[in-house]
């Protein structure tokens, strides 16, 4: 679905998850902050400048984006395939080469690797890596740029409870280190931990601002038709979907 009428500001330091039913353009929305797909209206600005003034390599240098489903050559090393994210070499028919980096681009890797505790199995290949384990090194390949914004696309998707909270937690920690990260999230518990959140419905913004103003049981009614309670637990919202679901308004 295209967006239309989207006014809003991503900060580094800030994670902000982008929430929203099927179909409500949440995809769409990352894609154009990436610049993958250009607005037909307004404009994107990164840094003061309309984002398609940065050309290919200097937006790459601010930029990372981890699709939805990224695939991984499964015959490669872990510590190769954090190495892309440093631009260097590509991978064809799943298998990728050693790399020899220079000593800046592979104290780049290492950070990489260490921030997502994927070190340990470095020298592993993909293959022989569990989902959870899989996302973690997408996420290092993207980190291995040292961005300024991180951009993913449902990054817990597919992931059982364990590493969603998990991967929750390492963007949360990307943030805290002056990262800016921009994520879709569908699972609106794990969403409440993020900073700001952007409520999609019907490829506008229905509401943007903290958890609790977001996450309310009117504003997830109006985006979702879904009678819902939010409580909290622990210093954390929950979402609850109520006896029912769907049903009159609260």
């Amino acid at each position: 679905m295209a967006v239309r009428g989207v006014t809003a500001e991503f900060r580094r330091g800030q994670l902000t998850a982008i929430i929203g039913p099927n179909g409500a353009g949440k995809s769409t929305l990352l894609r154009a902050l990436m610049g993958l797909d250009a607005p037909a209206g307004g404009a994107v600005t990164l840094a003061g400048r309309p984002l398609s003034a940065w050309n290919r390599r200097e937006r790459a240098s601010r930029l990372a984006y981890l699709a939805q489903g990224e695939g991984l050559p499964p015959g490669t090393r872990v510590r190769d395939v954090v190495a892309l994210g440093r631009g260097a070499g590509q991978w064809r028919w799943g298998l990728l080469p050693p790399l020899v980096l220079e000593q800046e681009e592979a104290s780049a890797v290492e950070r990489a690797m260490g921030r997502t505790d994927v070190l340990n199995f470095a020298e592993r290949r993909v293959a022989e890596l569990s989902g959870g384990e899989r996302q973690r090194v997408s996420l290092a390949r993207a980190l291995a740029a040292e961005p300024d914004f991180l951009l993913l696309d449902e990054p817990t998707n597919h992931l059982d409870l364990g590493y969603a909270a998990e991967l929750t937690e390492y963007l949360r920690c990307e943030a805290a280190g002056g990262v800016g990260v921009v994520a879709v999230l569908h699972d609106l518990t794990l969403a409440s931990q993020a900073d700001w959140l952007l409520l999609l419905h019907g490829g506008r913004v229905l509401v943007q601002g903290t958890p609790e103003e977001v996450l309310t049981p009117a504003n997830l009614y109006t985006a979702y038709n879904l009678r819902a309670e939010v409580l909290r637990h622990s210093g954390r919202l929950i979402v609850i979907p109520a006896a029912g679901g769907r049903g009159h308004a609260p």
